[in-house]
């Protein structure tokens, strides 16, 4: 071969690398969960839509080609790529959709809050035309927000702005799912309903998560960012003395679900943020089940379940919290049969933070607790819990051993790691 000849073939080779190597980028992204990365990689692990056929590959921009792409849930392997914002709450056409869009039988909030003030009305569930009518206007809206996705299906945002607003994702009775590098906001809820037997003053109570893992098996949530963004709780009126709070979860796995890997998410600025096991009564379905991995997330301006947990075996290891100035309930809580392993977590709190609070007793006896810091420094957090809270004593064994991760970093680095990394538009 001639000089000429060779160097005209280095630089077709180094551009074939080039090409390849830009080919194999989403290929990678869009891949099966690594062997090792937590529970969704146990028992023949998670591969998502890699099957997917040319015919069953979208880019999609808008909720009606997103429908269309996920195909009312069958089972068919899907690659799903979301491109910019979509919107669940607009019509097939595209036009946005009020809460005024919605309504209907003549239900407005002025006449539900006069109808149903506990000041006349009294402690007896919501009843008659103004509940009726409450209830049929949230039909409509669920119809347009709640998004079912199929088994084998990977849901993957292009590039750093891939958003899904106002939509409730549901992944319900299905295996092996991918969703990755997606922004979900605002899920909100234009009918919240009132429950004046919630607690002891009532509360107001909404319907939307942004993802909500039910009843299914192997599932990968990573790198995607949660939150309320235009639309916070806090922002929101009172009424009868409570918030109006407008938004539900931003991630739940509940009823059966089980193997699940969470990880490098961004969870922030929300109260009732991870819940897994929604019920006590639920053992039927959730004992033995609701095995979930949570790993370098960022949970900022928290207010509480990060995560709350029931039943299951959660790992949680090198996630960033960091706790908001004000408002803050809890972080980890610890429900009925939970076995809960927190390893080497690292805290952010305000001075009027007491970490005794990270911890919540609700009706669970036990977690593993090991190697987190607070601030830096290495704190007991079981033991700062059991002192600060005495009526709320937890034993020190969740009674397993995490065997399923694939690095686990040391607390002191995990927020540079995670805050460098996590979250959507970071793959």
């Amino acid at each position: 071969m001639s000089r000429r000849h060779a160097r005209v073939a280095a630089v077709l080779c180094c551009a074939s690398l080039v090409l390849g190597a830009l080919a194999a980028t989403p290929a990678a992204a869009q891949g099966a969960l690594p062997a090792g990365d937590g529970w969704a990689s146990a028992d023949g692990g998670t591969t998502g839509g890699a099957q997917a056929d040319k015919a069953h590959t979208f880019t999609v921009t808008n909720r009606a080609e997103l429908v269309k792409a996920l195909g009312d849930g069958d089972a068919t392997p899907r690659l799903i790529h979301v491109k910019g914002t979509i919107d669940a709450n607009t019509d097939d056409a595209g036009k946005p959709l009020s809460c005024a869009d919605y309504a209907t039988g003549g239900y407005s909030l002025d006449a539900y809050l006069k109808a149903y003030d506990p000041a006349t009305w009294g402690k007896a569930a919501p009843s008659g035309p103004q509940e009726d009518a409450r209830a049929a206007s949230a039909a409509r809206q669920y119809e347009r927000v709640e998004l079912k996705v199929g088994s084998h299906t990977t849901l993957l945002g292009v590039g750093r702005n891939a958003r899904l607003l106002g939509a409730g994702l549901q992944i319900r009775g299905v295996d092996n799912v991918i969703v990755r590098n997606l922004t979900f906001e605002d899920a909100f809820d234009c009918f919240p309903a009132w429950d004046p037997t919630d607690g002891d003053d009532g509360n107001w109570n909404s319907e939307y998560d942004n993802l909500v893992v039910y009843g299914s098996t192997h599932v990968r949530v990573d790198h995607n960012t949660f939150t309320d963004g235009r639309r916070p709780d806090s922002a929101q009126p009172s009424y009868y003395g409570r918030l109006y709070q407008q938004h539900d979860g931003e991630l739940d796995v509940v009823r059966g679900a089980d193997l699940v890997t969470a990880s490098w998410n961004v969870f922030t600025d929300h109260d009732k943020t991870l819940m897994i096991g929604n019920s006590d009564s639920a053992g039927a379905t959730d004992r033995g089940k609701l095995r979930v991995t949570l790993h370098h997330n960022l949970f900022k301006n928290i207010v509480e379940r990060a995560p709350r947990v029931r039943f299951g075996k959660v790992d949680a290891y090198n996630n960033h919290f960091v706790a908001p100035k004000s408002g803050y309930a809890y972080s980890w809580g610890v429900g009925v049969e939970s076995q809960l392993y927190a390893e080497a977590n690292a805290f952010t709190v305000p001075s009027s933070v007491d970490p005794a609070k990270i911890i919540k007793k609700w009706k669970g006896t036990a977690l593993t607790v090991k190697n987190n810091e607070v601030g830096g420094k290495a704190a007991d957090l079981l033991a700062l819990h059991n002192a600060g809270v005495p009526d709320e004593q937890l034993g020190g064994d969740a009674g397993w051993t995490p065997s399923l991760r694939t690095r686990v970093d040391a607390p002191r680095a995990v927020p540079g790691i995670v805050g460098k990394d996590a979250g959507a538009g970071r793959l």
